[in-house]
């Protein structure tokens, strides 16, 4: 099972993206954590509205990015996920950019079903130089005692290209199989963008015994074409009014994209 709780087959988890947390750059001082607080409840309660099968929390807007969190990042997504625990109806993960033991931090303390982060390899990238330590995130999650929470392992950065010359397939299977990863994710260049369909074969036909989900770029008019091959999709961009990635959650793309998808499981062509 993907999701503690979700039997259903090819999941989709849609994305609460919050607004600039406090400390960055586009923070709304005059709104503050209200406001914050009450822009992921309009949609986190889109989505289920909607039918979504999951949620994800990610701070999205902390731009620019960096690859730690501070104190702040935490204290507020904490917060605000912790103050709306009651009116969440779906399983959630928790997505910290780009910090994989903030991320295991608040899944903890909030009670987060999985965590989705760039685990393991090297980049280039818009954030600078960007080293990862897979071993030391799990002796952090074994420490917290958060074996529970699975790990979704993003092997594609968006915003940045890996050092690592191995086939994005090779990765995928040595991720499965030395890191323990959970779910492997694959990603197109940036958010809202599609990774290629044929990438996308070659990692499956890899993991074949291991899920497999888009990270970026599935909408209405491909997401029959994906949902052949992976076992899943993490959806945010085409979700939002005017399929734009800073915009809030629009409901009715919600149900138009939902109503695909159950109607894809009911063929079975999924």
């Amino acid at each position: 099972m993907l999701i503690e709780g979700l039997e259903k087959s090819k999941v989709i988890i849609g994305m609460v993206h919050f607004p600039a947390l406090p400390g960055f750059t586009l923070y709304d001082d005059a709104k503050g954590m209200e406001g914050i607080v009450s822009r992921v409840r309009e949609d986190l309660h889109a989505l289920q509205a909607g039918g979504i099968d999951a949620v994800m929390f990610c701070n999205e807007n902390d731009r620019p990015y960096t690859l730690r969190a501070d104190f702040a990042t935490v204290a507020s997504m904490a917060r605000t996920i912790g103050q709306l625990l009651d009116e969440i109806r779906v399983p959630f993960g928790v997505d910290v950019l780009w910090d994989p033991k903030a991320a295991i931090a608040i899944a903890k303390a909030t009670g987060a079903c999985f965590v989705r982060e760039i685990l393991t390899g090297t980049f280039v990238s818009d954030m600078g130089f960007w080293s990862t330590a897979v071993g030391e995130v799990y002796k952090y999650k074994k420490l917290l005692d958060a074996t529970r929470i699975k790990v979704f392992f993003n092997i594609s950065a968006e915003f940045a290209s890996s050092l690592d010359r191995r086939p994005v397939e090779e990765i995928a299977r040595s991720v499965v199989f030395t890191s323990l990863a959970d779910a492997v994710l694959i990603s197109g260049p940036m958010t809202g963008v599609p990774p290629s369909r044929e990438v996308l074969i070659r990692v499956k036909e890899a993991v074949g015994y291991a899920p497999v989900l888009v990270n970026t770029g599935v909408n209405l008019e491909n997401v029959a074409e994906f949902l052949e091959i992976a076992d899943g999709a993490i959806v945010g961009t085409s979700l939002k009014k005017d399929g734009v990635t800073w915009n809030p959650v629009d409901v009715d793309r919600v149900k138009r994209f939902m109503e695909r998808v159950e109607a894809l499981r009911e063929s079975g062509l999924t």
